[in-house]
């Protein structure tokens, strides 16, 4: 290759990267405006938020290797490094994707716990962490993360220390979290059944949200009625997969949202739009000060 040749070369590669990096400052760097991308992953949960400060926050992982694709459509080649990890509990359908994650890219710090939990995945997850010497945190009630001025990410489950505890039912071990920007939240409650749900209501937590990431992919043992009461969501999300074996959603959680708002003089709320992963794919929800809309972003 002559001279010419490599000057020219190198010309080309500089304008590929400057247009790569005017695409995305136009496209994912708005700054005030909040991303929250739930992943099409199949039947599984996987949650990417994107913050105004261009900050990657993944829960969950969903089933296999899905996530891999999935992150790729939303963070370019030169943004290898996811700032929060949470794992809200180890069933495989929310961890698998996470052990692709940690072996793809740069992880900051992660939030979890280690319970008494025995699976092959949720082991090889744990020694990666060790391995790559990352940050690892657990997390209860309480528990605040300031990530700007106007935003923030709170736990409000568990309510004490589960590390190594066993239980009878691992998806009432999943950690609650509520982000909030300005003043508008959502809420992710990971497969918790309906005795955690009444145990958030007994307890008098703030839960009020725009959007509810449904609990266990729209089981029948999630989405009390109290619950939804409660939360008064103007979205319901549901990462569930097409024709998977559970049938989820469950037809009397969907009766539920479907019925909402509670009848009244005059009614107590609006109607709850229902977003599903196994009918409308991946679903975006955009936050700005002046409140929150989600919308699918493709059709299956």
């Amino acid at each position: 290759m002559n001279f010419n040749s490599k000057k020219l070369l190198i010309i080309l590669l500089f304008l590929i990267f400057l247009s790569g990096f005017l695409f995305y400052n136009l496209n994912f760097s708005q700054n005030n405006l909040l991303r929250v991308y739930f992943l099409d992953v199949g039947q599984g949960d996987a949650i990417l938020i994107q913050t105004p400060q261009n900050q990657d926050i993944l829960i969950d992982g969903g089933p296999g290797k899905n996530v891999i694709n999935e992150l790729d459509k939303h963070m370019t080649f030169w943004n290898q490094d996811i700032e929060l990890m949470i794992l809200t509990h180890p069933h495989a359908d929310h961890v698998d994707g996470l052990v692709e994650v940690l072996k793809r890219y740069e992880v900051d710090q992660i939030l979890g716990f280690d319970i008494d939990y025995d699976s092959s995945t949720y082991l090889k997850w744990q020694k990666l962490i060790e391995e790559k010497e990352i940050p690892y945190n657990q997390t209860l009630l309480g528990d605040k993360f300031i990530l700007s001025e106007n935003l923030y990410l709170e736990i409000l489950y568990p309510f004490e220390d589960i590390t190594g505890q066993s239980f009878e039912d691992v998806n009432d071990a999943s950690i609650i979290s509520r982000l909030c920007y300005f003043k508008h939240c959502f809420l992710f409650t990971g497969d918790a059944s309906k005795e955690v749900e009444r145990k958030l209501i007994n307890n008098n937590l703030a839960v009020e949200s725009e959007v509810l990431k449904i609990g266990h992919h729209g089981s029948k043992y999630s989405s009390d009625i109290d619950f939804i009461n409660k939360v008064n969501p103007d979205y319901a999300i549901i990462q569930c997969g097409q024709e998977n074996r559970f049938n989820h959603p469950h037809s009397e959680t969907i009766k539920i949202l479907s019925d909402y708002p509670p009848s009244g003089d005059p009614p107590l709320a609006e109607d709850i739009k229902i977003l599903r992963n196994d009918i409308d794919g991946e679903i975006v929800c955009k936050g700005l000060e002046e409140g929150i809309k989600c919308s699918r972003t493709s059709k299956k």
